[in-house]
């Protein structure tokens, strides 16, 4: 569905929806009270004036066209206040994650030559301390000022508005004509990326990035202004960023912040969004729970429960085929719904017209379980470099384990990984048609991709070439006009034996069982593969009698291994020689962001995982494999 209103700019955007709102008291923003612990909701009025006063506040303290704002904040209203207010000024938003230590926090305030940071929490205000580090900077706090802090540079939330509306009554024409200047050529955000190695890098990314993709996301996605999002991905990454953000802001849908990333299983019934948007670890805990559930049962509730997934998936194979669903096999999905699936339904909060997954790789198992549930879940692919829509599967033709057609306006080659041809070109703006490749890498062309990375012209020319194609480092293919990803070219394992292995699709097929809360593959220059294992303790304890609560114990406990050892010789049954995963151990802790095993949007640091449990690696390979 188009867009509420035209726009190719983010001020551009801001003022059509304030001629279309205003004065309207329709809902924008909602959030849970933190005070009352009611949800409530802040209408479009009082955004558009938290939003010109905030302005006012900024362009008290210098801010003008280019210059640089951070914020450290969770999802909230004053994340969507702040960006904006930056916006209208023709400035750049440096988004933060909330989980980054105070000298990365720093690193990046000083990286991008921000003039202020704006924090959420006591906790964030003490990593401000190092961001300016005696320098000129101001610091803009939702909490109150610690009382230790220069009263100087800190400016507690609620004063800064008062302080701005003064301002912008002053300087309205000012500000206005500072939103009006600002070109699609503009930057709007410099995201830094998390990484898996190495310091963060800041992608520059334009007005007419962020709004041609949130455009092209609406050509894919059909929103309009009754949808409800539940916005719980952090904003610091591009994926919320255009598709809950900007795209929910351009269709007018209300934006309601989950209380937490902990919190949204509690908060997507109370919310009743019709639009989900999730990583797979989202959907594939959903999906998991509701396997050990069933596995826990009785026979006779899994035979139930095999049979209306049976039903679901033959009801959703004849709708994609065009085919009328006939009586007895409506009764029978109705049925099916009513025995098993409104539970599913119920945990989504109710009325999800559909949900959407990035930022790695979705099983095909998911995806399958959630169309035989009725609930559509479509997968989508990008990057950070790419704003970061660069495809997503249609609604009505979803594909499992593809990411789908590329979008409106882009570009998808394939290049031969060692020559470097392109094997084949799709362009969004043409029918998918039933293209069909080999594996190659994925490059990108199109108004989505970045200007550069800041402040490093050299790594910037060593991902977009002179015609203009981003080099993505995934490894991926056509299948009948839909792109699939395999992996990460980084991330390809080379045996002693010279065989390449993309540990990616393999890990995919453990991470949908109850037992495995998560999993990594090992065999670089290694003469088979092996596999680090972070096991579900709930669901092994149901398993494993006498299980110790203790996770390092649980890990270290003989008995856990049985469970395991089943599901691997399972998988290697129909696994390649060199595909087979030989060996595994069980480890002590979970991966986290906290303990810096995971990326803040939680893909797996391979080199820091290897290291911390380095031992169990090199036990592997010095004891029998285990079949």
């Amino acid at each position: 569905m188009p867009v509420v209103v035209e726009f190719d700019t983010i001020p551009e955007m801001l003022r059509g929806l304030r001629a279309r709102y205003a004065g309207a008291g329709r809902p924008a923003l909602g959030y849970r009270d933190r005070r009352s612990q009611e949800w409530t909701s802040l209408s479009w009025d009082e955004l558009f004036e938290a939003v010109d006063s905030f302005a006012g506040f900024l362009h008290a303290r210098g801010v003008r066209a280019g210059d640089r704002v951070a914020v450290l904040s969770e999802n909230r209203p004053e994340w969507a206040i702040a960006d904006l207010a930056t916006q209208v000024l023709g400035a750049v938003n440096v988004p933060l994650y909330t989980t980054l230590p105070a000298s990365q926090v720093a690193y990046v305030v000083k990286d991008s030559g921000a003039k202020g940071l704006i924090v959420s929490t006591g906790l964030q205000l003490r990593k401000a301390d190092k961001a300016f580090d005696g320098g000129s900077g101001f610091v803009v706090s939702m909490a109150e000022p610690r009382r230790d802090r220069p009263a100087d540079n800190t400016v507690q939330w609620e004063a800064a508005l008062a302080e701005g509306r003064g301002r912008h009554a002053e300087h309205a024409g000012e500000i206005s004509a500072a939103g009006a200047a600002v070109t699609p050529d503009d930057l709007s955000a410099l995201v830094y990326t998390s990484g898996t190695t190495g310091v963060p890098r800041g992608v520059a990314l334009t007005h007419g990035n962020l709004c041609s993709n949130a455009k092209a996301a609406h050509a894919r996605m059909p929103l309009d202004e009754e949808d409800v999002h539940l916005s719980f991905l952090p904003l610091s990454h591009a994926f919320e960023r255009t598709g809950g953000y900007t795209a929910m802001l351009a269709g007018g849908a209300q934006i309601v912040y989950a209380e937490s990333v902990e919190a949204v299983s509690k908060n997507l019934p109370e919310v009743h969004p019709t639009i989900i948007i999730g990583v797979p670890r989202l959907f594939e805990r959903v999906y998991a729970t509701i396997r050990k559930q069933v596995d826990a049962g009785s026979a006779v509730n899994r035979s139930v429960f095999g049979w209306a997934v049976a039903t679901g998936r033959a009801a959703e194979t004849a709708r994609r085929a065009g085919r009328r669903v006939g009586p007895l096999l409506f009764a029978q999905r109705a049925l099916a719904n009513r025995l098993v699936f409104s539970t599913l339904q119920e945990k989504l909060g109710g009325r999800a017209r559909y949900a959407v997954s990035g930022g790695a790789a979705l099983p095909r198992e998911v995806g399958e379980f959630f169309a035989a549930a009725g609930v559509r879940l479509i997968e989508g692919y990008g990057l950070t470099e790419t704003s970061p829509v660069v495809s997503i599967n249609p609604l009505d033709r979803p594909v499992y384990g593809s990411v789908g057609h590329v979008i409106p306006g882009a570009e998808v080659a394939i290049a031969d990984l060692n020559t470097g041809h392109h094997v084949a070109v799709q362009r969004g703006d043409d029918p998918p048609g039933d293209l069909t490749t080999g594996d190659g890498e994925v490059l990108v062309r199109g108004p989505n991709v970045m200007r550069g990375y800041w402040n490093d012209d050299a790594g910037t020319r060593a991902v977009i070439d002179a015609d203009g194609w981003f080099h993505t480092g995934d490894v991926g293919r056509f299948e009948d006009g839909y792109l699939r990803i395999t992996d990460r070219i980084k991330h390809m394992l080379v045996s002693l034996g010279g065989k390449n292995v993309y540990p990616g699709p393999i890990e995919e097929r453990f991470a949908v069982d109850p037992l495995v809360e998560q999993v990594m593959v090992v065999g670089e220059a290694r003469e088979y593969l092996t596999a680090l294992v972070a096991p579900a303790l709930d669901a092994l304890a149901a398993r494993v009698p006498g299980l110790p609560d203790d996770a390092a114990a649980a890990a270290s406990h003989a008995p856990a291994r049985q469970p395991y050892l089943a599901l691997f010789a399972a998988y290697n049954r129909g696994a390649p020689a060199h595909e087979k995963v030989r060996d595994f151990r069980l480890v002590p802790e979970a991966f986290t962001v906290e303990n810096e095993l995971l990326t803040p949007t939680l893909k797996l640091k391979r080199r820091a995982i290897e290291t911390r449990f380095g031992g169990l690696v090199e036990e592997m390979y010095r004891t029998d494999v285990a079949g």
